[in-house]
C-alpha cells in the first residue's frame, strides 16, 4: 500500500507523489487534502498527475503523513492493481437514498468485482462522507443491507476545525453532500480494526429532549443540556470548550459495547451539537480515559502478531488530535504512528461496520501474500 506526502502549495506536488507511488496502471489512488488547499484545483492537477489510475479522496481535519500528525498536506496512498481489485460506487446526494435500490446495486457490484478477481478471495470496504452532511447514520445503514459480513470501514471529510465546508474528490468532480462506497478484493491478508482509549465511568445522565435530525440535545435530566454536562463534570458552562468534549466524551451502550458518542460545540441556545445522531431517552455514561498513547501502542502493536502489516490506512477523529495536542502528546503520538507505518487523515466521523462513531481510531492493517517458502 504505497503512500507519499507533499504539502498542499506546491504546485509540482501531484506529479511528485505520481512518481512517489509508481502505481501499476488502473490501480485506485486515495487523496486525503488539506482543508488549506482548493479541493477544485487540487482535483484538476490530480486527474493529469494520476493519468489512467481513478481517484477519490476529500478534505481533512488534519492530515497523517509518514511523520505521524501532520498538517497542510496532500496525503497520496495507492491501492495498487496487482493486488487490489477496486469499484468506487458513488451516492451523488447523500439526502436522497433508495435503500432498496441501493442494496441491489451493491449485489451486482460485487458479483461484478469477484468475476474480475475470482482468486482474491478476501473482501473490504470503505467510505468517504461528506463530514457535514449529517448523514452518514443514513448511509450507513442503508449499505449494511447489502454488504451483510462484508467488512467495513470509513471516516467523515473535514475541514480542520472551522466546520464551514467539506469536499469530495471523485473521478474529476469535486463534490459537497456526497458520499463514496470503494469495494475491494484483494490477495492480501487484511485486519478492519476501530480502537478508542475510553472506558465508561460510574456517572450516567438521560436525554430527555433531542432533535436526532440535527444531532442536537436541548435537555439532559431535564435541564438545559450544555449546564447540565458541565454541572456533572465540576465546571461552570462558561468553561466548556473543544478540550472540554475531547477530554470527556458520553458513551451509549448497544448491546455488551459502548460507543463514544462525542460533542461538537455548543449553539447560541445553549443546546449540545453532537457529532453523532442523539434520540431522547438515551442514557449517556460519562467516559473515563485510558493514557492515549500507551493505549494507541498497545493496539497497534496487537496488529504486529504474528507479523507485522506492510502498511496500516487509518481514519482518526478530530477530537483525538485535540485532546492530543491539549495534553501535548502529539509528539509522542505522532511517534507511535510513524513507528507502525500509519497513514491517514483525521475526520469528522469514523465509520465502522454499519455504525456511525466518534473519538476512535478506524482502519485497515494490509499484509502482503508471503513468498511461498514463507507459508
Amino acid at each position: 500500500m504505497p503512500s507519499a506526502s507533499c504539502v498542499w502549495s506546491d504546485p509540482g506536488g501531484l506529479r511528485i507523489l505520481a512518481r512517489e507511488l509508481n502505481a501499476p496502471p488502473g490501480s485506485l489512488i486515495l487523496l486525503f487534502v488539506s482543508p488549506n488547499a482548493d479541493a477544485y484545483r487540487v482535483c484538476r492537477s490530480a486527474e493529469r498527475a494520476f493519468d489512467g489510475h481513478e481517484v477519490i479522496g476529500c478534505t481533512t481535519a488534519g492530515e497523517i503523513t509518514s511523520e505521524g500528525y501532520d498538517e497542510g498536506k496532500i496525503v497520496a496512498v495507492a491501492l495498487p492493481s496487482d493486488r487490489f481489485a477496486c469499484d468506487t460506487v458513488l451516492i451523488p446526494d447523500v439526502n436522497q437514498i433508495d435503500r432498496h435500490e441501493m442494496a441491489s446495486k451493491l449485489l451486482r457490484r460485487r458479483r461484478a468485482l469477484a468475476d474480475r478477481a475470482p482468486a482474491w478471495e478476501t473482501e473490504f470496504g470503505f467510505t468517504l462522507i461528506d463530514g457535514l452532511s449529517m448523514q452518514e447514520d443514513a448511509v450507513l445503514n442503508a449499505l449494511a443491507l447489502s454488504l451483510g459480513p462484508v467488512h467495513l470501514f470509513g471516516g467523515s471529510a473535514g475541514d480542520g476545525v472551522e466546520f464551514h465546508s467539506t469536499f469530495m474528490i471523485y473521478h474529476g468532480q469535486v463534490l459537497r453532500n456526497a458520499a463514496i462506497l470503494t469495494l475491494v478484493r484483494t490477495a492480501c491478508e487484511i485486519r478492519v480494526f476501530k480502537f478508542d482509549h475510553l472506558i465508561p465511568s460510574p456517572s450516567r445522565m438521560v436525554v430527555t429532549r433531542a432533535d436526532p435530525a440535527l444531532r442536537l440535545v436541548q435537555e439532559i435530566n431535564a435541564e438545559p443540556a450544555a449546564e447540565e454536562y458541565a454541572r456533572i463534570l465540576g465546571i461552570a458552562p462558561g468553561q466548556l470548550s473543544p478540550m472540554t468534549f475531547a477530554a470527556h466524551p458520553v458513551l451509549v451502550r448497544l448491546g455488551d459495547q459502548h460507543h463514544v458518542r462525542s460533542i461538537q460545540r455548543i449553539n447560541d441556545q445553549g443546546e449540545l451539537v453532537f457529532f453523532s445522531a442523539i434520540d431522547e431517552g438515551v442514557v449517556l455514561t460519562l467516559a473515563d480515559a485510558e493514557p492515549m498513547a500507551t493505549h494507541l501502542e498497545r493496539q497497534l502493536a496487537g496488529l504486529s502478531e504474528p507479523r507485522p502489516p506492510d502498511g496500516i490506512l487509518a481514519f482518526d477523529c478530530i477530537l483525538r488530535r485535540i485532546e492530543a495536542e491539549e495534553r501535548q502528546l502529539s509528539g509522542e503520538i505522532s511517534r507511535v504512528l510513524r513507528q507502525h507505518r500509519v497513514i491517514g487523515f483525521n475526520t469528522y466521523g469514523e465509520h465502522f461496520n454499519a455504525m456511525h462513531v466518534n473519538q476512535t481510531l478506524t482502519g485497515l492493517a494490509v499484509y502482503n501474500p508471503l513468498p511461498r517458502d514463507e507459508t
